[in-house]
């Protein structure tokens, strides 16, 4: 492994959750569908939808604002923001500017990065490396997402799946003994076409056409990203821990993406770890996408599930296709 000048980690966390819950038996009013088919295939209960008039950048300024205050720095003090979303408030420009600006991050750079639902370990990976080489001090990292504003709610297979929310976290240097230890970042491009959002962009510019034929909802090949997903995350948790010379009983919990209970309990067993060491609330969220390992994190924390020293991973897959995983010592 690569001999920083320091270790970073984590120093603040915190999240921002819409009040509106929307339920299975409120979904069973608007599609063909049911509590009991929904929970059965995907573990989800309910999820967290924003009011029409909220957006991605209202959530990622409050999960900010408030890491910022739980690592007990100020947003003058912050280099960089880096917000993960695959649903920004603009093309451009990118949601980060607009979060570095009302939060008054006056300092900071900023950019958006976009890799699906792995964007938030992503984020880490980049914010852990300017801080780990010494060119940055203190990095902000966001994970935000409205999805509800891109769902079709008359398809059954995507609209009980997504919800909405965000989560943030303050990266810095810390001693030595904790933080990031190893990070696998991947990609195949070739299964793109399995989880997308076709227009908006440059292929499929925005028309009348477009908007009829229904071409700015999620397009997801479910049953394939299913077999991905598995593969990807189970894969990924061994190889962030092969990766520090460590095994599966050296983890204390596993964090991964809350896309699909299905998912999470056939990746971890994979990986070979007990259900008991993996953080579950994809019940009460739902997949929101970038936000749902932070998200995660911050109950674990808040939770009394993971203390100082503490061995976890954060995995995740997403559009692209991508995957990700991060091996930290608790800080």
């Amino acid at each position: 492994m690569r001999d920083y000048i320091c270790r970073a980690g984590i120093t603040g966390l915190s999240t921002s959750i819409p009040e509106k819950v929307l339920t299975n038996y409120d979904l069973e009013k608007m599609v063909e569908t049911s509590d009991d088919w929904i929970n059965a295939r995907t573990g989800i209960k309910e999820r967290r939808i924003v009011e029409n008039d909220k957006t991605t950048c209202d959530l990622a300024c409050e999960a900010g604002q408030n890491a910022l205050e739980n690592a007990g720095i100020g947003p003058e003090e912050l280099d960089l923001v880096i917000v993960a979303t695959n649903t920004p408030d603009m093309i451009f420009p990118a949601t980060a500017c607009l979060v570095q600006d009302r939060i008054g991050a006056v300092n900071a750079g900023a950019f958006d990065l976009l890799a699906g639902c792995t964007g938030f370990i992503y984020g880490l990976t980049v914010g852990q490396q300017y801080v780990a080489a010494g060119a940055y001090d203190k990095v902000l990292v966001i994970g935000a997402e409205t999805l509800s504003k891109i769902i079709n709610w008359k398809d059954r297979n995507t609209c009980v799946l997504f919800g909405d929310g965000a989560g943030a976290a303050v990266v810095q240097q810390v001693p030595r003994e904790y933080g990031i230890i190893s990070s696998v970042l991947g990609s195949d491009g070739s299964g793109g076409k399995l989880l997308k959002l076709p227009a908006g962009g440059s292929k499929l510019p925005a028309s009348e056409e477009t908007v009829r034929q229904g071409l700015h909802y999620v397009d997801m090949s479910g049953r394939e990203v299913f077999k991905f997903a598995v593969r990807a995350m189970g894969e990924g948790t061994r190889k962030a821990l092969s990766k520090a010379g460590m095994g599966s009983e050296d983890l204390d919990l596993l964090i991964p993406h809350q896309a699909n209970i299905r998912i999470i309990d056939t990746a971890a067993k994979k990986a070979g770890i007990d259900m008991d060491r993996v953080l579950v609330n994809v019940d009460r969220f739902g997949n929101t996408s970038t936000a749902s390992v932070p998200i995660a994190l911050c109950e674990a924390v808040e939770q009394g599930k993971i203390k100082r020293g503490d061995n976890i991973v954060m995995v995740g897959f997403g559009a692209g296709l991508t995957w990700a995983s991060l091996l930290m010592t608790w800080y």
